[in-house]
């Protein structure tokens, strides 16, 4: 039972030293242009995110961060060190050992030019074509404006507005499912009313849809 305990609490150890290295990192020009030092970070975020930073079903759903706006990177770490967005097993280590602006960016900008692939969750494509429908035009009905008048027409994401292309099924239905005990105060006037008038089916059939896209 201890190994076990020991094992889960792995991740928050290598975000640990992670940020704390970062917050070592020297000169902002260095940890700006350091594409070397910016790399070898990465290499621990990976640990939890996936090779490629392609995301990882694993004791936790790890969203995919390859091919992400670098807006919305930074203001997700921003975030978490605000505390206005926390995960259980994320201890804000960007806040505690100092994560720099710098290299916040830095890091922000190599996840955002790996390649983003679908996710391939083949069981989970049925309802898709729906999914489609809603993101392209919304649901008037239940006054649901549509999704890419936000996030794009390919979901690519723009700015602050995350991509969701690409991103995985079972992350994309556990955020929109939890938003409001997740995420709290974030952009809670747009997205709260919209997750609000979905129902479970509709979230599964947009993640469906937007898994498959590249």
């Amino acid at each position: 039972m201890k190994i076990f305990k020991v094992r889960l609490l792995l991740p928050t150890a290598i975000l640990s030293i992670i940020f704390a290295s970062v917050g070592e990192a020297g000169s902002p020009k260095k940890a700006a242009s350091g594409f070397g030092t910016v790399q070898a970070k990465a290499v621990y975020c990976k640990d939890c995110h996936g090779t490629s930073a392609q995301g990882y079903y694993g004791y936790l759903v790890i969203p995919r961060l390859a091919g992400q706006t670098p807006e919305y990177i930074e203001n997700q770490l921003e975030a978490f060190a605000e505390r206005t967005r926390e995960k259980n097993l994320f201890i804000n280590m960007a806040r505690v050992h100092g994560l720099s602006a710098e290299m916040r960016t830095a890091l922000a900008d190599y996840f955002s030019e790996l390649e983003s692939r679908p996710a391939h969750d083949d069981e989970k494509k049925r309802g898709s074509d729906t999914g489609k429908s809603i993101y392209n035009d919304g649901v008037p009905e239940a006054n649901v404006p549509a999704c890419a008048a936000c996030h794009g027409p390919q979901a690519e994401g723009e700015g602050q507005n995350p991509r969701l292309a690409g991103q995985l099924y079972a992350y994309l239905v556990k955020e929109l499912a939890n938003w409001d005990k997740e995420r709290r105060s974030e952009t809670a006037a747009i997205m709260s009313p919209v997750v609000r008038s979905l129902n479970q089916s509709q979230i599964a059939a947009i993640a469906a849809y937007l898994s498959s896209l590249k």
